[in-house]
């Protein structure tokens, strides 16, 4: 049933900032199931059974992130695994999602949250006006089966503006080049920032500086919070520039132009020396302690406009990286902004996580608690509603954000088994 659902609502628009699709279908799924279903400004929807108990809130974001606008994933199904043809899948935080539509259908008394934008900056969590009643949540966006995540990263996104565009006259006779780079693996710039994923921007960087080029234009990344996989840029160099990757391209543009557009050599100076990456490692928890991505980069008419996702796991390191940051995008001459700002959530156990351990562990003697580098919404909702107890679970789901994002068919069924068994614990007590 699950794969049936995750199946029915990957058919329905999703991409982060559509709402009304879902919203549609949720309307008159709960209307179908005598549930009540209540929407708020920011477009996050909540049901629950009138007059029921409401111990329990389960949650996951409804949006996705879709590297073609509007696209509807292709899913198939291979050697246990779903995904999708050239797109992301939707897993994250589609199969959730279908979660909580089980539940629903099967009658569980619990309170089920829908949340908005997630995947561009957790918008729908930071603007819930929606009343909660529950004094547990749990969370069903991590992506690790056998993994109890009770904490994870803050995040920070920056944008440096340079307004330097000048018309130049070609006294050097210098050559026009197009140097392409796509198909990359891309990924997520949370939990695979550590992976050692090649960073198309970056590669395009070092390439016009290896050849000292000017850059003319130059578009790359697909999204805030993903490892770019495609760049393109336009150079003018006298040196002919040379593929540092397999999956680069670069062209020759005929003719010569007595007059070209170029950009100050400052930001190809900032592009090539930026420190891209993990910056600093939490050896207690194993994972990225702070780290940062250079996500997008876009021509407009005369600026360049470059986007950074900065992460850490503590809030004072992260106010440290954005301030860093902000010097270095300066010192470059870049004006620079700042938003999608969301706290850290500090790993705690609690009595909550406990009783998740406990059941979790008749299914996997293995289990674990954890802390993952990524943005989840838990933050948010910890610093919203301090006495709530949150803790979060969920399958294998590798490659989010990618087009190669797939999901474990089996690993599905079985977080499900430990996600029935904690909400019948739960509401009798």
């Amino acid at each position: 049933m699950i794969l049936e659902l995750f199946k029915q609502i990957t058919k329905i628009p999703r991409c982060s900032k559509t709402h009304q699709p879902f919203i549609d279908f949720m309307v008159g799924f709960t209307k179908e199931n005598d549930f009540v279903c209540e929407i708020d400004d920011a477009k996050n929807i909540l049901c629950y059974k009138k007059n029921g108990k409401r111990k329990l809130c389960l949650q996951a974001h409804y949006d996705m992130v879709c590297l073609s606008d509007g696209k509807i994933p292709q899913i198939v199904e291979i050697d246990g695994y779903l995904s999708a043809i050239d797109s992301t899948l939707g897993s994250d935080n589609g199969i959730g999602c279908a979660y909580m539509l089980a539940l629903i259908l099967d009658g569980y008394d619990c309170e089920y949250l829908f949340t908005s934008d997630e995947e561009i900056g957790l918008i729908g969590a930071n603007n819930l006006t929606l009343e909660l009643q529950a004094s547990y949540m749990l969370n069903l966006d991590s992506e690790e089966e056998g993994r109890i995540c009770i904490g994870c990263a803050g995040g920070i996104d920056i944008f440096a503006t340079s307004q330097d565009g000048k018309i130049v006259q070609n006294l050097e006779t210098k050559t026009l080049y197009e140097l392409t780079i796509d198909a990359l693996n891309g990924g997520h710039s949370g939990v695979d920032i550590d992976k050692n994923i090649p960073n198309a921007i970056k590669l395009i960087a070092q390439t016009i500086k290896e050849c000292d080029g000017e850059i003319i234009y130059i578009n790359g990344g697909e999204r805030i919070n993903s490892i770019p996989k495609k760049c393109k840029a336009i150079i003018a160099t006298s040196n002919e520039p040379k593929a540092i990757h397999q999956n680069m391209k670069i062209v020759k543009i005929d003719g010569t132009s007595e007059h070209y557009k170029r950009f100050d050599n400052s930001i190809l100076e900032f592009l090539y020396n930026f420190e891209n990456g993990v910056r600093e490692t939490n050896s207690d928890l194993n994972i990225p302690q702070t780290s940062i991505n250079l996500s997008i980069i876009e021509t407009k008419l005369d600026s360049i406009i470059i986007s950074l996702s900065g992460r850490s796991m503590d809030n004072d390191e992260l106010t440290k990286l954005k301030n860093n940051t902000i010097d270095e995008a300066k010192s470059f001459g870049f004006s620079v902004e700042t938003n999608g700002k969301y706290p850290a959530w500090k790993p705690n156990k609690n009595i909550f996580s406990d009783i998740v351990l406990e059941i979790y562990k008749k299914y996997d003697e293995n289990v674990s608690f954890e802390a993952v580098h990524a943005g989840l919404e838990c933050a948010i909702f910890k610093d919203k509603y301090p006495k709530i107890l949150i803790t979060s679970i969920g399958p294998n789901i590798y490659f989010p954000h990618s087009n190669r994002e797939n999901c474990d068919i089996a690993s599905v069924y079985r977080v499900f088994e430990v996600l029935k068994e904690i909400t019948n614990k739960i509401n009798k007590n």
